[in-house]
């Protein structure tokens, strides 16, 4: 995933020379994550380069080149930090088309690992997407899959809008079911881990269906998509599962017809319960599936507490606790 994420910067730089990529240690070192490895030595210090430990001036900084014409895809090392620039992307970059009547516009990519499972504690391990899909003028894109994450990226960057782009840190070197001990499966052995060479875009807005079902829809983004797929296949239950890959623009219209079909809907998510990205979700299918549904919707998230460094994996939504909401769901 890593490679793919990578390779879609190298394809659109070299596409499009107004395409550039900045932020912490991205350029010399290639990142923390090496998803920028080797974009600097290939296109230069004035398209692939370092900056100040300062998210505000990154994504500030970025809106201005966005505004001038240029197509900044800007890293921020954890998604934990990116509360600096929070304001510039609610206040800037999300108004900009709208305050300035479109005579600007902001094609804006701002990636950033996302998500725990890498005992990373309270800093390195949140999940903040609701606070984008909260703000108009944001879309915001969750791949699980270098697949999906290649062409999801490109999209991105050649969307005239600005995006935030959240990459589950726990997925970059392969599927994760949500069992810490099992030894680590590879991308390479999985097929969505085959990504092709060169230009290829997934389009913004479409989710996709991981596995047919007929007893439950379960709607699930990132590392929860494997996490639903062991839960449904250690339960046994006939699930539906839907990986959303971005939450906004939100494909509602798969939504509907897989709930309308099953009859009943489970969300799983990893960031915290309260206001987290399964409310807007559970809401949206009450509204528009009530008199399909046989039984109440069921959220499987995180606590409401900061992310535990020691007691990480009874924080981490499990296929244990996945699985018995599946069941009260279906048996409800």
């Amino acid at each position: 995933m890593v490679e793919a994420i990578r390779d879609a910067m190298d394809v659109m730089m070299e596409r499009d020379e107004n395409v550039v990529v900045f932020g912490e240690d991205v350029g010399y070192f290639g990142g923390v994550f090496r998803c920028t490895q080797g974009l600097q030595a290939k296109f230069g210090k004035t398209r692939c380069f370092d900056t100040p430990i300062n998210e505000s001036g990154i994504v500030g900084a970025a809106v201005g080149m966005a505004a001038y014409g240029l197509r900044p895809c800007v890293e921020i090392q954890f998604a934990d930090y990116v509360y600096p620039g929070y304001d510039q992307i609610v206040s800037e970059a999300a108004r900009l088309r709208y305050r300035s009547n479109a005579d600007f516009t902001c094609p804006l990519v701002v990636r950033m690992p996302t998500g725990g499972g890498i005992s990373g504690g309270q800093t390195h391990s949140q999940s903040p997407e609701a606070l984008f899909t909260h703000v108009s003028g944001l879309k915001t894109v969750v791949p699980s899959n270098p697949y999906d994450a290649k062409g999801l990226l490109i999209a991105a960057i050649e969307d005239p809008d600005p995006v935030i782009f959240m990459e589950p840190k726990r997925l970059y070197n392969g599927p994760f079911d949500g069992y810490p001990g099992k030894p680590a499966v590879p991308w390479s052995k999985h097929e969505l881990g085959e990504v092709p060479d060169g230009y290829y875009s997934v389009p913004l807005g479409k989710a996709a269906i991981r596995r047919e079902g007929a007893a439950l829809t379960v709607l699930a983004y990132g590392t929860m998509v494997y996490v639903a797929l062991a839960a449904a296949a250690e339960t046994g239950v006939d699930a539906e599962i839907i990986d959303l890959r971005t939450l906004l623009p939100l494909d509602l219209e798969t939504i509907e017809a897989s709930v309308r079909k099953t009859g009943r809907c489970a969300i799983v998510h990893e960031a915290t319960l309260t206001s987290g990205f399964g409310a807007e979700l559970c809401a949206l299918v009450q509204e528009t599936c009530f008199y399909h549904l046989e039984a109440p919707i069921k959220r499987v998230a995180g606590w409401d507490t900061p992310y535990p460094h020691a007691q990480e994996w009874d924080y981490f939504p499990g296929p244990a606790r996945a699985g018995r909401a599946f069941l009260e769901t279906v048996e409800a």
